[in-house]
């Protein structure tokens, strides 16, 4: 593949993840303010502990579908069709096989580690069970559809990827509106989102067999194919779970310390930002099979791309996190209303920070990944969840729930300087400082300058009581461009200005063609 086809493809895929993120992330957002008020906050916060709850189960799943992926990508790389299916039939295995286990354990134990971890009222009891039982079998739904959702991404399908994660939102949001009102009660929020799941995987399942059906086969154990997943799997689950503390070390340490309703307002601000992020990480998602790919290239040149690739991935995040920044205060009370905004602003606008500077670092863990680089990854996440954990253990007893997204910061403060370190020690006769300097540092600080500055200078307070949708939707995309402006220019002060001026030229070109 030449450098501009590739560098076409890797957009046109980004694209795509664009374009699913937008309709997930409008839909989801949509719907989790009539949630929230039909459910109510204390209610809320219980599903969300609910789903928490679940979430250690994300770590087998989401390991097995990155390992699985990349031994996938380079198969189907070499065009090893006898080896990519009997790999696809392992990881098949596992999923069935390890999936059941862990989704009975959940369904059956979870109900009675969570009345005694957290502060639950007592009129949850009954329905407590029910919501780990339809949690536990969405979970298994998405542990079965990570082998061929990784066969898709090994493919570079983001296409069919995109179309099924639309489909699962949609079903899962239309669920929410025709059953949330007669059954107001956190089982029901779980069950819907149980149905998108089962959407999803059904989904996944048609367009896999449409498009890939020579590469895949039926479950079977094949001891050669375990041995690859679990070398590279072993380690990306020790990274999954450092992730896993990172990302809920605040919402289990709110469940145990205080009530249900502080896990409520903090996951409504999380969601906000949280729906951002995911998005700017679903851009970079196509670099994991296009870096698996480039084993052969110079290490000078793997360097150039992995951090342009970092770069554009900054601008976007700086550009799209950043605008919620001044923002905050009338977005959150127009999205759920004027009692959670006033404590919850702050937070958002924490947790908005950290996620700029989590996103500096997101094209470096695919690379490593890709590179064979499990124990990389993993260290990665276990200092993220170590700086997070012990901030929140420290803060949130002294300053309450305010100080949560505050761990995150740290987290990802500590998660930079980590990344960069083992980046020194896996480009040893590059110098890589200058490139860390103007294409991950310089993006990320002008952002957030950038951010607090138009915050500052916005005094929205008065304004909150007011605002309508019009005109938050155009203060936030004011705010993005401002911030874009601003990085894009501070771009031009150093030695790689010309690399992040032809980045912009394809990015421009890709789309403005898309577009038509």
């Amino acid at each position: 593949m030449t450098q501009g086809g590739g560098a076409k493809r890797l957009v046109g895929n980004s694209i795509w993840n664009v374009a699913a993120f937008v309709v997930v992330a409008a839909l989801n957002l949509m719907i989790l303010p009539f949630a929230v008020r039909r459910l109510g906050v204390p209610a809320f916060g219980v599903a969300s502990l609910v789903v928490a709850c679940m979430a250690p189960a994300l770590i087998f799943s989401s390991a097995l579908s990155l390992s699985t992926s990349r031994e996938l990508a380079h198969g189907l790389a070499h065009e090893r069709i006898g080896d990519t299916r009997r790999l696809f039939a392992t990881a098949m295995f596992l999923a069935l096989v390890v999936g059941v286990l862990l989704s009975f354990a959940f369904a059956f134990a979870g109900p009675q580690l969570a009345r005694l971890a957290f502060n639950l009222p007592g009129n949850t009891g009954e329905d407590l069970g029910v919501a780990f039982a339809f949690g536990a079998s969405g979970w298994l739904c998405q542990c079965l559809m990570s082998v061929p959702l990784a066969l898709l991404i090994a493919r570079q399908d983001y296409a069919r990827i995109s179309a099924a994660a639309m489909l699962g939102t949609m079903v899962a949001t239309v669920s929410m509106l025709v059953l949330l009102p007669g059954r107001p009660i956190p089982s029901t929020f779980i069950a819907c989102q149980a149905a998108g799941l089962m959407a999803n995987l059904a989904a996944v399942l048609a367009l896999a067999l449409r498009s890939s059906s020579r590469w895949m086969a039926w479950p079977a154990l094949r001891r050669e194919s375990i041995r690859r997943i679990l070398h590279v799997g072993s380690w990306q689950m020790a990274a999954q779970g450092g992730a896993l503390i990172a990302a809920q070390a605040d919402r289990y340490l709110l469940g145990i310390m205080l009530a249900p309703q502080f896990v409520g307002f903090y996951s409504v601000a999380q969601r906000l930002e949280e729906a951002v992020y995911i998005g700017i990480l679903k851009v970079g998602e196509i670099l994991f099979p296009f870096f698996s790919g480039m084993q052969n290239e110079t290490s000078e040149r793997k360097a150039e791309l992995v951090f342009r690739s970092s770069w554009i991935l900054n601008l976007l995040a700086a550009s799209a996190l950043g605008a919620i920044v001044p923002a905050a205060g009338p977005l959150l009370t127009l999205w759920a209303g004027p009692e959670l905004a006033s404590g919850a602003r702050h937070v958002l606008m924490v947790l908005a920070i950290g996620g700029m500077l989590g996103c500096g670092v997101n094209v470096f863990a695919f690379f490593l990944l890709a590179q064979g680089r499990s124990k990389s990854t993993a260290l990665i996440s276990l200092v993220t969840a170590f700086f997070t954990l012990t901030t929140s253990a420290l803060a949130l007893p002294y300053f309450g729930w305010s100080a949560a997204g505050w761990s995150a910061c740290v987290g990802v403060a500590a998660q930079n300087v980590a990344t960069a370190l083992l980046l020194k020690s896996t480009f040893r006769q590059i110098s890589i400082w200058s490139r860390f300097a103007h294409l991950v540092a310089l993006p990320l600080l002008v952002g957030i300058g950038t951010a607090i500055l138009l915050g500052q200078l916005m005094s929205l307070d008065g304004l909150a009581v007011h605002a309508s949708w019009p005109v938050v939707g155009g203060l936030y995309c004011v705010s993005a461009v401002a911030i874009f402006i601003a990085v894009a220019a501070a771009s031009q002060f150093g030695p790689y200005r010309a690399s992040c001026r032809e980045d912009l030229r394809i990015i421009a070109l890709r789309a403005f063609v898309w577009l038509r």
